[in-house]
């Protein structure tokens, strides 16, 4: 698998001095995200999230199976994950990197085990039929923070999804096309983000000085000594604290970071509930030909 390239002396040094100075390289507060853009497809549950030059394209799909004998009530919900060499060259198609292999677990808990997704409402015929919900997450670039990115993506394509309706008769379930019935959005219980910290010993030339910056890029992050990944829900709910390795974090700092981290889910649900509805707003063809009619109307 082809090694990823390390930062040269030079960067080392000037983002050390830089941090000392409070400052970041690309002129960010400590805690402040890059701009984040999300955009819809013309599909239900297409979604794609850009933080500068981090991009991530998530589809979710919908397909009528048989549940686990374990679970018959429960319909199944599963997050795969890609990177492909085109998002950045030390990803290999052979096999899953250590980076890979984080991502998928850490969406893992934070959306899937959380109960993000209510499962039951997926059921169609008790231990026959159900919906499997499946949400392919590729990572078209990769400019770090990649889990934060993933998260919002994967979230907003499931508030975005909407599943063919069906009627069941006996045991006979008919799935409707979107022309015989308008589709069904999903049960969502809520809806969970990620934030990463970034951690660095020394930043202020002090030993024990420890600096922490949010949403790191791909050179912030090769540089770090350690990080922190706080999931959580716009109500404070805590679904899972991800520190992998790395500097420790004393109880204080990490109450810190989640006071931080329950102002930036708020962001961010906020943003992603406004685009939510401009996006319906389109697709509102009604509302879309009263608007014209109206702008009609003040030009003439």
């Amino acid at each position: 698998m082809p090694r990823e390239v390390e930062p040269s002396q030079n960067e080392r040094q000037f983002f050390a001095k830089a941090l000392q100075e409070n400052l970041r390289i690309d002129g960010r507060a400590f805690d402040q995200f890059r701009a984040l853009e999300l955009e819809f497809g013309d599909e239900y549950g297409v979604a794609d999230v850009r933080l500068r030059k981090t991009r991530i394209h998530t589809h979710v799909t919908a397909e009528v199976t048989t549940p686990f004998p374990d679970r018959p009530f429960d319909g199944l919900f599963t997050i795969a994950t890609e990177l492909s060499p085109m998002s950045s060259p030390h990803f290999s198609t052979s096999q899953p990197s250590q980076t890979e292999i984080l991502l998928s677990r850490l969406l893992e808990k934070t959306i899937r085990r959380s109960g993000a997704l209510d499962t039951e409402s997926l059921c169609l015929i008790a231990n026959s039929k159900v919906w499997s919900i499946r949400a392919d997450v590729h990572v078209l670039s990769h400019d770090g923070n990649l889990v934060d990115a993933a998260c919002i993506c994967v979230i907003a394509a499931l508030q975005h999804f909407r599943k063919p309706d069906t009627s069941t008769e006996g045991e006979n379930v008919t799935v409707y096309t979107l022309r015989e019935r308008e589709p069904v959005p999903l049960s969502l219980l809520h809806f969970p983000y990620c934030v990463t910290f970034s951690f660095y010993k020394g930043a202020a030339g002090e030993e024990g000085e420890v600096a922490m910056l949010v949403d790191a890029t791909m050179l912030e992050e090769q540089l770090r000594d350690g990080s922190l990944t706080v999931g959580m829900n716009r109500h404070g709910e805590v679904c899972q604290i991800a520190k992998l390795g790395g500097s420790p974090v004393d109880a204080v700092a990490l109450l810190g970071c989640v006071q931080v981290a329950l102002v930036k889910v708020k962001d961010i649900s906020a943003f992603v509930s406004n685009r939510l509805e401009e996006d319906a707003k389109k697709r509102d063809k009604g509302g879309m030909m009263a608007e014209l009619s109206a702008e009609n109307d003040r030009v003439s």
